[in-house]
């Protein structure tokens, strides 16, 4: 076995998925202990204790991704005008913009979730993810357990 040909073949972990046609392509889902709550500008545009975060590597080490259970989202989401994505191990993702009450586009494309997930990714189902640039993610650990 040549080095090329070994290093396709590397497994992380059981819980790694691997793109495929690309081995160096790969993500791990994972649970996030205690509450994550979006906010834009201070209001609270989601809030669970349900969360996982995706950490991925693909063309390079990209930034973990927590994605929430979609009932679980307060915020008034609309879908975007823009075509969906492929991933090769996520599968097809729609975008959304955040609405104004009064029905107006407040932010473009702030949010997207996987409608179609792929062998693998089925954790990622029925969950939304936003981007990082346009919100704040706060994490709150588990409250400390006490010994009493």
């Amino acid at each position: 076995m040549t080095k090329a040909s070994s290093r396709e073949q590397v497994t992380l972990s059981r819980e790694t998925i691997h793109n495929p046609k690309d081995a160096r392509h790969f993500m791990r889902i994972r649970p996030v202990a205690g509450r994550v709550r979006i906010l834009r500008d201070g209001v609270e545009l989601g809030a669970s204790d349900n969360a996982v975060r995706v950490i991925e590597a693909g063309y390079d080490l990209y930034d973990p991704v927590i994605y929430l259970p979609a009932g679980d989202i307060s915020a008034n989401l609309a879908p975007a005008d823009k075509d969906r994505t492929y991933c090769p191990i996520k599968g097809h993702a729609s975008y959304f913009n955040l609405m104004s009450d009064d029905g107006s586009i407040d932010i473009r494309e702030i949010a997207w979730s996987y409608d179609e997930t792929l062998a693998g990714a089925e954790p990622l189902a029925d969950r939304v993810a936003f981007y990082a640039s346009h919100v704040v993610i706060e994490e709150h650990p588990e409250p400390a357990v006490s010994a009493a």
